[in-house]
């Protein structure tokens, strides 16, 4: 990964204490230090980027593709998983869809580890079930927090970016080289162009369904992409948000030289509504989905993934985020399917190798395969669940 090419920083890192020193000082460090910036070489104004501490030039999109590319059979993989999933949406293949995995990955280490374990299960379960393992390196924070493996890889506030948007592309390609594929949440705008390439299903959270931003970016994104009912559990943004993603855009971004450009898509048919609960309280009951699924059908065409079924988060405000609680929401779910209910096309797990969480720290001091966000399930509760899943499919198709 250290061999990527890139710009320097615009300052040393000399330079860089100084101006961080002055902050910590509590000093504005464009006036308390004589450190030039680069409003200084190209003759701008000092009155621009006062808040701005630090620009540090990332490498370019192509750059990182190349030096890190997909080989033939990842390639393969992701195509072959995005038009499978789009079929389970669509009611063309009756297996269900899965999201499995950890809340959000921290040590490549363990990811690897967890998605051998996943790959194996997969290949025993994959005439019921598409499992695809949920791969997630950017977490929306409601106030300030750990904010994912891209922001602070080291977990240590050292937000070195750059190692962090490396680290995310190997262990994709490492879960890739497992023959699993990856799915994950879409937060900042720009990350797509280091690691969508590689992606298989994507998501926009609660907190960003009703963001223009976001509608945009899916509108342009090449696999299916799940919105999420707002945190307030309105299933109408989650709608809007489909709606809006599936028509023409055109809005800011980067291309593949980073450079600033205006982006055209062709909109995005393949979105669709996942309930994951509110703050008020879980919407997995079969009443809800019936009310989603209506309002759905009354909003989208008749066609589309959208109008066929929704996925259901077990997690988040469906279980309050107790990964005992998400356990009974599977049994519950698969109980459900077997005896035949309509409008459910996938659901979503939090799991990975131990139960539950653990605080944020660096590497050294946690606990292996233990989660730093959300708690859990453990492997062994995982394993069981779904083929408490797949055993719900097989008696659906008998019904």
């Amino acid at each position: 990964m250290e061999d990527i090419a890139h710009e320097q920083p615009l300052n040393t890192p000399e330079e860089l204490r100084a101006i961080k020193a002055a902050v910590e000082a509590g000093q504005n460090p464009l006036t308390a230090t004589d450190v030039p910036r680069w409003e200084d070489q190209v003759g701008v104004d000092r009155i621009i980027n006062r808040r701005v501490i630090e620009l540090e030039p990332l490498p370019t999109p192509a750059q990182v593709l190349t030096q890190m590319p997909l080989d033939r059979d990842a390639q393969d993989l992701v195509a072959t998983s995005r038009d499978e999933i789009r079929a389970v949406l669509t009611g063309m293949d009756d297996r269900l869809l899965v999201i499995v995995g950890p809340c959000s990955i921290h040590d490549p280490a363990a990811a690897l580890d967890y998605a051998r374990r996943l790959a194996a299960l997969r290949q025993e379960l994959d005439e019921r079930l598409l499992i695809v393992m949920r791969v997630y390196f950017e977490k929306p924070r409601t106030t300030v927090g750990w904010k994912g493996l891209i922001n602070d890889p080291d977990i240590d506030g050292s937000h070195n970016i750059k190692k962090g948007l490396l680290l995310a592309r190997r262990v994709l390609l490492d879960v890739l080289g497992c023959g699993l594929p990856a799915a994950t949440e879409f937060l900042e705008p720009t990350s797509p162009q280091f690691i969508a390439d590689a992606v298989s299903w994507g998501a926009i959270g609660a907190r960003n369904t009703e963001s223009q931003i976001h509608r945009q970016l899916a509108s342009g994104l090449s696999m299916p992409v799940g919105f999420k009912n707002a945190t307030d559990g309105s299933v109408k943004a989650a709608l809007n948000g489909c709606y809006s993603a599936a028509q023409r855009h055109a809005f800011f971004g980067i291309d593949h030289l980073g450079r600033a450009c205006s982006v055209q898509t062709l909109g995005n048919p393949d979105c669709h509504v996942v309930l994951r609960g509110s703050s008020h309280g879980p919407n997995y009951d079969a009443a809800s989905v019936a009310a989603a699924m209506e309002a759905i059908r009354a909003g989208m065409p008749a066609d589309s993934a959208a109008a066929h079924g929704l996925v259901i988060d077990c997690s988040h405000g469906n279980s309050g985020k107790d990964e005992h609680r998400q356990a009974q929401v599977v049994r519950e779910l698969a109980a459900r399917l077997a005896a035949g209910e309509r409008g459910i096309s996938g659901v979503m797990m939090e799991s990975f190798i131990e139960g539950g969480n653990q605080p944020a720290a660096p590497l050294d001091r946690l606990v292996y395969g233990q989660s730093i966000t959300d708690r859990c399930l453990s492997w062994p509760d995982t394993a069981d669940l779904l083929r408490t899943l797949a055993d719900a499919v097989g008696a659906r198709r008998w019904l």
